[in-house]
């Protein structure tokens, strides 16, 4: 049986946080003030500092409040996330996250998110054309869900890869297929990697086999996903 090596959600579900400490390459595109396209990657989070390599060069250790010569610029960081700033636009790093974003006038299919009281960013979509309840979650390699949601999308896990994933509760079994259509706001995808658990889940997990087509920001409460590829 496969370990497919997921870091679900399970911080929501069950209060404790999972997370991947190590050298994660997390890389997006962004404008920089000359508006060429710059390559960043976060390496490592450290206290007050962000390990970051830029255009495929060297790792090197930026401060919080310094800006490279290329123009990003280390915000804030935190146990597991760094917020950096390019062409005066914010975007939030986390581990196991891919983002990019597009350059000026290069536009997409977007979705807007509202984060709700507790910070956690629920949105409406559709799989395979049914309507399904989102909560996304960075920490998730895949979109997962749960065995109910499963069978009312009419999804047959019996056919799917069996595996495992790590959460904050133990090993989980589950199996790995694919979804036709995923639909959030305006963005659809076909096409997508998924889970299905055993078990079921109070939400359908926006994993990281959606949000690593896309380009995320975040101002306050509000989150902006818009699709690159």
């Amino acid at each position: 049986m496969r370990s497919f090596g997921s870091g679900d959600a399970w911080g929501y579900l069950s209060g404790t946080s999972v997370v991947s400490w190590g050298a994660v390459l997390l890389s997006f595109w962004a404008a920089c003030p000359v508006a060429q396209a710059v390559d960043v990657g976060l390496a490592g989070v450290f206290p007050g500092k962000a390990l970051l390599t830029i255009d495929g060069g060297v790792p090197r250790t930026v401060a919080v409040g310094a800006r490279t010569d290329e123009g990003v610029r280390v915000l804030s960081v935190d146990r597991d996330t760094a917020t950096i700033e390019t062409d005066g636009k914010k975007r939030i790093l986390r581990v196991g996250q891919n983002v990019a974003s597009q350059p000026a006038g290069d536009g997409g299919a977007k979705a807007t998110l509202t984060a709700d009281g507790n910070g956690h960013f629920l949105t409406t979509g559709n799989i395979n054309g049914t309507s399904v309840r989102f909560l996304v979650d960075t920490g998730a390699t895949m979109i997962s869900l749960g065995a109910g949601e499963a069978r009312r999308i009419g999804l047959d896990a019996g056919k799917g890869q069996p595996g495992m994933v790590n959460t904050a509760n133990g090993q989980a079994a589950v199996a790995r297929v694919k979804l036709d259509s995923v639909r959030v706001g305006e963005i659809v995808l076909n096409n997508v990697d998924a889970v299905v658990h055993a078990q079921d889940l109070p939400f359908a997990l926006l994993g990281m086999s959606f949000l690593n087509r896309m380009e995320m920001q975040r101002d306050g409460q509000t989150m902006i996903l818009r699709k690159r590829y």
